[in-house]
């Protein structure tokens, strides 16, 4: 089983520097529907079974994207939401991006039950993500499946189910729009085969 997980094309919050995790606004621009169009045609030729996708609108419209050229039911997921940000939702200044960076570097660091008020924890994260990840290894052997979500969902949470990751190992790696992290399984867990351009056997 191979599990390709992907960000969102680029969106109309990224232009606005905007936290936006909750409800369905703020959709792909049209640069992101080329990304994701392009990744399509790239992924084309390999038989995905399912793609899941986060419910917010930027990875909706990319899981339709590519769902055009795969050909494949399209489900949509809430283990695949970005991590809540709580009163940061909506906001763009500098300094919530500061507080918003001070959490992340906070579970980088193993402090897990850190979090902006009214938003997610790690541990929160942790607890709809990872059981949802085991439960799609038991339904799915042998086959692909796409998942379409968000760079700061995947950049928290993929190393602490990848088995040759270390979780602080990222912090200076950029998941870009319409990347590709590709996770095998193994006897002893998934194994990151890789990670945008990074390849590893």
């Amino acid at each position: 089983m191979k599990l390709y997980f992907v960000r969102h094309g680029e969106s109309e919050a990224n232009l606005l520097h905007e936290f936006s995790n909750r409800g369905f606004k703020h959709g792909l621009t049209e640069r992101g529907f080329q990304q994701a169009d392009q990744l399509g045609l790239n992924l084309h030729p390999i038989p995905f079974k399912k793609i899941y996708s986060s419910p917010l609108k930027r990875a909706v419209q990319t899981a339709e994207t590519l769902q055009q050229h795969l050909n494949c039911p399209l489900e949509i997921n809430d283990a695949l939401r970005e991590f809540d940000t709580g009163i940061l939702e909506g906001k763009s200044d500098l300094e919530s991006w500061e507080r918003h960076k001070w959490v992340f570097d906070q579970w980088l660091g193993g402090n897990w039950e850190a979090r902006i008020p009214g938003g997610e924890s790690h541990l929160d994260i942790q607890a709809r993500f990872i059981p949802w990840i085991e439960s799609l290894r038991q339904q799915f052997t042998n086959q692909n499946i796409l998942l379409v979500g968000h760079g700061g969902l995947f950049g928290s949470i993929l190393p602490l189910i990848m088995t040759n990751l270390e979780f602080n190992s990222l912090e200076e790696i950029r998941i870009d729009h319409t990347m590709p992290i590709i996770a095998e399984a193994r006897s002893d867990g998934f194994y990151c085969t890789q990670w945008g351009k990074l390849k590893y056997s």
